[in-house]
């Protein structure tokens, strides 16, 4: 049976062929009083959605999987007991679409650490069905991590927000970016131009930390102040003692000597991981984070007040993520995600738009 029985989508079936989609109708879970049905009209595509279905992460993976969690389009359906969203409204949903509301996480704004979350796609619903993400007609969500799109924000331009731009702004805020503080960003990517984005925005001086010195110009044409180039020999050496806060958005830090970019945080800096690699980061000593009192950590996504307030400032303060957009099919999917393993010339986000040309106009 097609919608509200299904969503139409583009699923892989064999992580050994993880770039090759087949169009088919997957389960929607049980419709109920919370719950908001969107009709897709974009969905970014977000390196969390390659590290899946490669198996990168490790995870078992339920086949078929449709991914995405860079969601926008129109509500079309609404629970009884919704109170935030209305039929018609443009919506976005990013990688959490439901969580317990009642645990100690979710009482203090932290439902992204919720030990009963459930993650947009993948995960095992009660009632056995498994959440499939945007790359397909419809995705169902409770109202909680479903959130109106500012009207001054394009679709297209927009979707990254939901998870890479939430991922990045969540840290950054939380770790005080603001006037007279110096953040780095290490990584121009997908999540790293975020980075340098949100931190300007809010008022501090940002840098850019690379292994690419061909990405300098982007990174200055996004804000950033400076730009550090780690290929150079001794390249931590002037920057020591100089950033309140990093923010590494690279997925490589298995190949990191951590122990440079720790020199470069002022006293109780701190390095903090949006970006995680397939493999293991490498063994270091203790003694490394001695020099400055400084510390490690890392963060998941983000919670509902700062995926508001951060499209509120995108909106106000007019700031647009890099996007280039590609049509929804299965040759669009599989160009999409092989580009984005490979980071074949990806500046920054993929966009899937042209879904009314697939699936018709969707109420």
């Amino acid at each position: 049976m097609p919608y509200p029985e299904t969503t139409d989508a583009f699923a892989v079936t064999d992580i050994k062929n993880w770039s090759t989609f087949k169009r088919q109708e997957l389960p929607l879970k049980k419709f109920e009083d919370y719950d908001v049905d969107i009709a897709v009209d974009a969905c970014g595509v977000c390196a969390s959605d390659v590290h899946t279905i490669t198996g990168g992460w490790g995870e078992d993976i339920p086949l078929p999987l449709c991914v995405g969690h860079e969601i926008i389009g129109k509500a079309v359906k609404v629970g009884p007991k919704v109170t935030t969203i209305k039929v018609g409204d443009r919506v976005g949903l990013g990688a959490q679409k439901g969580a317990d509301l009642t645990c100690a996480q979710c009482k203090s704004d932290n439902e992204n650490y919720c030990p009963n979350q459930i993650d947009t796609y993948g995960a095992k619903h009660d009632d056995g069905t498994i959440a499939q993400g945007g790359y397909s007609s419809h995705v169902r969500a409770h109202e909680y991590f479903t959130f109106k799109i500012p009207d001054a924000l394009d679709t297209a331009i927009a979707a990254p927000m939901l998870c890479a731009g939430l991922t990045t702004y969540a840290p950054i805020k939380r770790l005080g970016a603001g006037p007279g503080k110096k953040v780095a960003i290490v990584g121009l990517g997908g999540l790293g131009h975020f980075g340098v984005l949100w931190a300007k925005a809010l008022g501090a001086e940002v840098y850019v930390i690379s292994h690419s010195p061909s990405k300098k110009e982007d990174a200055l044409k996004l804000g950033a102040k400076d730009f550090i180039v780690t290929s150079k020999e001794g390249w931590a050496e002037p920057w020591k003692f100089t950033f309140d806060f990093i923010i590494n958005t690279a997925d490589a830090t298995d190949r990191f000597n951590l122990a440079d970019y720790f020199s470069t945080l002022k006293v109780s800096g701190v390095f903090h991981m949006v970006g995680f690699p397939d493999k293991p980061l490498p063994q270091i000593q203790a003694q490394v984070f001695a020099p400055n009192g400084c510390s490690m950590g890392a963060s998941h996504i983000g919670n509902r007040p700062e995926m508001i307030e951060m499209l509120e400032l995108a909106a106000k303060q007019d700031i647009k993520s890099w996007v280039e957009t590609i049509d929804i099919s299965e040759a669009g999917c599989k160009e999409a995600v092989e580009r984005v393993y490979k980071n074949d010339n990806v500046r920054f986000r993929f966009t899937l738009v042209g879904y009314d040309k697939v699936f018709g106009k969707r109420s």
